[in-house]
């Protein structure tokens, strides 16, 4: 970690502190964006705020700031560190909760780490990912809470878990997930996930070039019959998918619509920069 933005100011991560007595460390109460930088300008940073003030409602957490003044310290702690960055914005559950108003003084904190992205073999050969019959518990909002990626993750570090309850995909642990099928661009609808900043960009960009684009949830029955699948995220951007659990998707490899739109996106992104 390189910087941190913690009780009104800008501290070296091994100064930067919260007591024990905040929810967050107590039960798990907070929530959290994960941003990355582009030429060192923040992508999607307030698509991703408007996520997080909505996580915020959502969670009964009173948030201390406004979209404009975490905008501000965001930018702020980006110009004092020269190279791209991964960068989390918290607002944790605070010392109080009110059984009629919420966690009314929650804590706004925000980390600054140096941007480690997917290895290129990744984006060449694609990934696999193992599926889980389970569902991220509350989908509109982004918890802290991510149990669930750890403990029912296989033991590889290279893996991802897909969350198919009862053989509905809906979205991978940190991604949304998506399956072309006959022609069709398939990925789960928000009423079932998150809604991933990414993952609208990519289904705009698909949309702007006339592709045919289906707001459901995929099926594990579909798998065979698919010719790609990929998952996108803030970071890893569209990360081609090549198997899920033992199904091989298509022939194997990263197919052609999975590249296209990586190239669609990376035209587009200096649209995205903040």
């Amino acid at each position: 970690m390189k910087l941190c933005y913690v009780n009104g100011k800008f501290v070296p991560p091994e100064e930067a502190l919260l007591p024990i007595s905040d929810l967050i460390i107590q039960r798990g109460i907070g929530i959290f964006e994960t941003i990355s930088t582009y030429q060192k300008k923040a992508l999607m940073l307030t698509p991703h705020l408007e996520r997080l003030l909505t996580g915020a409602k959502n969670s009964y957490i009173h948030p201390p700031l406004g979209i404009s003044e975490m905008r501000d310290i965001i930018r702020e702690g980006i110009e004092k560190l020269d190279e791209e960055l991964l960068i989390k914005v918290y607002l944790s559950g605070g010392d109080i909760f009110d059984r009629v108003d919420g966690f009314t003084e929650p804590r706004f904190f925000v980390t600054y780490d140096s941007l480690d992205l997917p290895p290129i073999e990744y984006y060449e050969n694609g990934i696999r990912l193992e599926p889980v019959d389970d569902w991220r518990d509350d989908p509109a909002t982004k918890s802290v809470d991510y149990r669930k990626a750890y403990t029912l993750s296989p033991h590889d570090e290279h893996t991802e878990i897909l969350y198919c309850p009862n053989g509905e995909i809906t979205e991978s642990a940190h991604s949304s997930f998506f399956l072309c099928v006959n022609g069709m661009l398939i990925t789960a609808p928000l009423s079932r996930v998150l809604k991933g900043t990414t993952r609208q960009a990519v289904l705009d960009v698909a949309r702007g070039v006339g592709m045919n684009v289906e707001e459901r949830c995929p099926l594990l029955a579909e798998l065979p019959q698919a010719t790609e699948a990929f998952i996108t995220g803030s970071v890893k951007k569209i990360l081609p998918v090549v198997r899920v659990g033992t199904q091989i998707i298509g022939d194997g490899r990263p197919g052609p619509e999975t590249k296209r739109l990586s190239a669609l996106y990376l035209e587009h992104i200096l649209e995205w920069l903040e």
